[in-house]
């Protein structure tokens, strides 16, 4: 899976756990809690959906890896292709 499809990947489940942020003008590389209007429960229910939907484990130690969209991608990618 490239970097693309994985990032599609990670929007899909952050448009469900954030459904009323506008994601169309996200950018890359800025922290997603500054912004979106995310909690530290829609923080976990995407950790949760990642493991649920793609059976993709995020220790808790590695949650600063999922700050941006660009550490999720880079921190994910390898994982989902495993």
């Amino acid at each position: 899976m490239d970097t693309a499809e994985v990032r599609q990947k990670v929007l899909d489940i952050i448009a469900d756990v954030a459904l009323d942020d506008d994601l169309s003008d996200l950018d890359d590389s800025v922290a997603l809690r500054e912004q979106l209007d995310l909690d530290s429960m829609d923080f976990l229910d995407i950790v949760m959906e990642l493991k649920k939907r793609h059976k993709i484990e995020v220790p808790q130690e590695d949650y600063p890896q999922l700050a941006s969209m660009q550490s999720c991608v880079d921190y994910l990618t390898p994982k989902f292709n495993q």
